[in-house]
């Protein structure tokens, strides 16, 4: 669903951000990006998203080289990937309904159609009874799950996580990880970038460590741990 081939980026200012990065993720695979502060997890994201171009090598995502793309298309292929956020980037004049909605409405799906998502994607993250409400008046972790639903109404098969725990306690960063996995035995690919050694070594999953825009390790399920360790002893 995502391979880099040896994908490097620097920006305008010199600075490099990303190094000669390879990598590939299947679908229904559940991976945690992880390195210090700056390491390039949040570009990476970008080059995904497509909201940044690589400056050498190729990013392909479901199939699609995205430097290849136009415009039009990779808005287009954007839609096939759900984004989380550390800060929700929610609208606090819309009620959860409302944000949960928004992805649909931007895609033109029918009101029967929405109504019937919407409420699927609430009820998968346990707040359909909230639906009516504004979401400045939930806690922290309602608000995370609202943007939780929201990236997966549409479906998609790609979720990509920058920091979704970094503001909630342990056990809300528990609860929400939870989520993830289950989504990853849908066939999603699930890609989560994370700081969180404590989260990290408790899910066990494949874990790619960045390190001054180099890749460092990728190491498999089980060995999640030791990855973590060893960045953290280089920092």
């Amino acid at each position: 669903m995502i391979q880099f081939d040896r994908v490097s980026k620097r920006y305008p200012s010199g600075q490099q951000a990303l190094q000669n990065i390879s990598f590939e993720l299947d679908r229904g695979e559940f991976t945690f990006l992880t390195g210090h502060s700056g390491a390039g997890k949040s570009t990476l994201l970008k080059l995904v998203l497509g909201l940044d171009k690589a400056s050498a090598g190729i990013v392909t995502v479901a199939g699609h080289n995205i430097v290849q793309l136009t415009p039009e298309k990779t808005a287009a292929r954007r839609r096939i990937i759900g984004a989380v956020f550390q800060d929700h980037q929610l609208l606090s004049d819309r009620t959860v309904f409302d944000n949960v909605a928004l992805p649909l409405e931007i895609s033109g799906f029918s009101q029967r159609e929405l109504r019937s998502r919407v409420r699927a994607a609430l009820d998968k993250v346990g707040l359909l009874r909230v639906e009516k409400a504004m979401p400045a008046g939930l806690s922290g972790g309602q608000q995370q799950r609202i943007g939780i639903a929201r990236a997966i109404v549409n479906s998609p098969s790609i979720i990509l996580a920058d920091e979704p725990t970094g503001n909630l306690d342990s056990a809300l960063s528990n609860e929400i990880m939870d989520l993830f996995t289950q989504f990853k035995s849908l066939g999603v690919c699930v890609l989560v970038a994370s700081h969180d050694k404590h989260l990290i070594n408790r899910f066990s999953q494949r874990t790619l460590v960045l390190k001054d825009g180099n890749l460092i390790a990728d190491i498999p399920g089980e060995q999640g741990e030791t990855a973590c360790a060893k960045d953290q002893t280089k920092q």
